[in-house]
């Protein structure tokens, strides 16, 4: 479960992804899991949480549907100890437009650049051993939950920042945002319940 492209911090992401979709017209899901890594569950993690973040992207009808698929089906591979992670080729071609692509990238930049720079190696403990599979159920309990947010304004924006802390905390070993993680996936608890009732 671990990063192979020694990508730790979301600005390297960002700039992986604008760097390598440069020449493109349209970038697909699968073009950017491949730019970053698509063997890594902490890669993957992060990116799904930064696409679902992403101005632009995000807010596009069916992209955290899109998102939560990926995420339950790459989950459940890794709770079953596989290596080689498998995904449709149907959910990897969905793309959108490069223009679009990288004016979210820029926008994400300067909050990445903050972030980034509170990254350390902490409370490791929550980042590795069996720590990994607690983080699995939960992004597989979050992916469940990403269709319904489609009908509730704002819900997704908590678990992108879920999905974003769990997939920094394991490619930077990070415990501390992984606890960060866990308080924002009882925040979309909190608010989806909130707005059912």
């Amino acid at each position: 479960m671990e990063n192979s492209n020694n990508l730790t911090t979301i600005r390297q992401v960002l700039d992986k992804i604008m760097e390598s979709s440069k020449d493109c017209d349209d970038v697909s899901i699968g073009d950017i899991l491949e730019m970053v890594g698509r063997r890594s569950f902490g890669p993957i993690l992060l990116v799904a949480g930064i696409i679902t973040l992403a101005p632009l992207v995000g807010d596009i009808p069916g992209v955290p549907t899109i998102i939560g698929i990926i995420v339950f089906l790459v989950a459940i591979q890794l709770l079953f100890n596989r290596n080689n992670l498998w995904l449709p080729n149907a959910l990897l071609k969905r793309s959108v437009k490069k223009e679009t692509l990288h004016k979210a990238i820029n926008k994400l930049k300067k909050p990445a650049d903050y972030i980034d720079r509170l990254l350390s190696p902490r409370l490791t403990f929550l980042t590795s051993g069996a720590m990994n599979y607690v983080v699995a159920v939960i992004c597989l309990l979050i992916s469940l939950a990403m269709p319904v947010m489609e009908f509730i304004p704002f819900s997704a924006n908590f678990a992108g920042a879920a999905l974003t802390a769990f997939g920094l905390s394991l490619i930077a070993k990070d415990g501390l945002l992984a606890l960060m993680g866990y308080i924002f996936t009882l925040s979309i608890i909190v608010f989806i319940a909130y707005n059912v009732m």
